[in-house]
């Protein structure tokens, strides 16, 4: 079983749909072993809390800065074992040092298709906002590996979500979350837990079982 954590700063509607396939027996061979938040109001906790998941917190407001705060989250993945890491919903870049230790073990999903609307800058509504004032007609979600450079680690899985007439950044927010997000970030968990995946360079290749 690969002990896993999901980290968090919110809502939490990656985590529920993470759970809900954990639940379900979609994820084999994964222990869902920890949630845990750099915000201790968030959601998040709550939805962890009912799924019977251990919740941690790491505060980032008690931290002066990102390096100090990152080390704090290694600090508290290795005292939990941690094999695989989730970002969902996360609000913060990693430091190169939990990058670095968990190489090819942290998966991050990114609300659009990578390349487009991605780097520093580019998370939650904002890439929503980017993709309609380009009149894209297709954007979706990029399920992938965290590197050092900001959303170009190597890509696992992609799902395009239709921009229709009339869209809102924030009805186009809900519907990639619901069509793509909410979807390939439960199957790429899946697909490492499984021992499916094989990074060769930059590119991900799926195996077959």
């Amino acid at each position: 079983m690969v002990k896993t954590a999901v980290l968090v700063s919110g809502g939490g509607t990656n985590l529920q749909a993470i759970i809900d396939s954990y639940v379900s027996g979609k994820i084999p061979n994964c222990r869902l072993a920890a949630v845990v938040s750099s915000n201790p109001l968030a959601y998040a906790l709550k939805r962890a809390e009912k799924a019977g998941i251990p919740g941690h917190v790491v505060d980032v407001n008690l931290y002066p800065d990102r390096g100090s705060f990152c080390g704090a989250i290694l600090d508290k993945l290795r005292e939990l074992s941690i094999e695989l890491v989730v970002l969902a919903g996360f609000m913060y870049i990693l430091d190169p040092a939990i990058i670095s230790h968990y190489r090819n073990r942290i998966i991050n999903i990114h609300p659009a298709l990578i390349p487009s609307f991605s780097g520093p800058g580019c998370y939650g509504l904002h890439v929503h906002e980017m993709a309609l004032k380009m009149g894209v007609k297709i954007t979706g979600a990029t399920a992938h590996f965290v590197s050092e450079d900001v959303d170009a680690g190597p890509i696992i899985l992609q799902k395009a979500v239709e921009v229709r007439e009339g869209d809102t950044p924030r009805t186009l927010q809900r519907r990639v979350m619901e069509e793509a997000e909410w979807k390939i970030l439960p199957q790429a968990i899946a697909l490492y837990c499984s021992g499916r995946l094989k990074v060769d360079g930059h590119i991900v290749r799926i195996m077959e079982e």
